[in-house]
């Protein structure tokens, strides 16, 4: 069985660009299990950081880019910036940064005006930050962990997101993928019935 490191095995992925490639970091990795891995220990230790935090505030674009830069920063070079460049998801990149902005606005109205429950308030700002597609990878990722940190603001348990890790979860990546793909389509209750799952 193959495990070639940048084979797109699933139309879930987002393809990197050469330039992207290119800026990984760890020269070790030659197979996705290894890159898997290895972002795995960089996200364990993004959660120990926010551990440490005394103060977050998760509705600030400078912190999601700060989020994913230590999230992914061991691994490539572009952690925490923005992409540059067209994919198969997401905004225009010339966009992202104006969209996301617009988004902390929105989601901040909703916290102040109760515009829904505190679990779809978090489902929708995960949802609507993985929609924008914000950095060349690993918005999957920053979605669900910044969903679970607003929720817990909110006075809510962190999600469960079906129980998995998703990254390599088969059925259970798939029951996400379909759930933000009902969410796109303006149905959030798949995508909030996962998220407790």
């Amino acid at each position: 069985m193959t495990d070639p490191l940048f084979d797109e095995d699933d139309e879930a992925n987002t393809p990197l660009t050469a330039e992207e490639r290119d800026q990984l970091i760890p020269t070790y990795i030659t197979l996705r299990s290894e890159l898997n891995e290895a972002e795995q220990i960089n996200i364990a230790q993004a959660n120990r950081w926010l551990g440490r935090m005394r103060k977050r505030d998760v509705l600030d674009d400078a912190f999601l880019r700060e989020l994913h830069k230590r999230m992914f920063g061991e691994i490539w070079k572009w952690a925490g910036q923005y992409r540059l460049t067209a994919r198969n998801i997401g905004i225009d990149a010339y966009r992202i940064p104006t969209e996301v902005r617009t988004l902390v606005d929105d989601v901040r109205f909703w916290v102040d005006n109760a515009t829904y429950a505190p679990d779809e308030i978090a489902v929708r700002f995960s949802h609507r930050l993985v929609s924008i597609h914000p950095f060349p990878n690993g918005n999957g990722r920053l979605s669900r962990l910044v969903g679970d940190l607003l929720a817990m603001q909110l006075g809510q348990p962190r999600f469960t997101w079906g129980r998995a890790n998703l990254v390599d979860a088969g059925e259970m990546r798939r029951a996400y993928v379909d759930a933000l793909r009902a969410a796109d389509a303006d149905n959030i209750e798949p995508l909030l019935i996962f998220a407790r799952a």
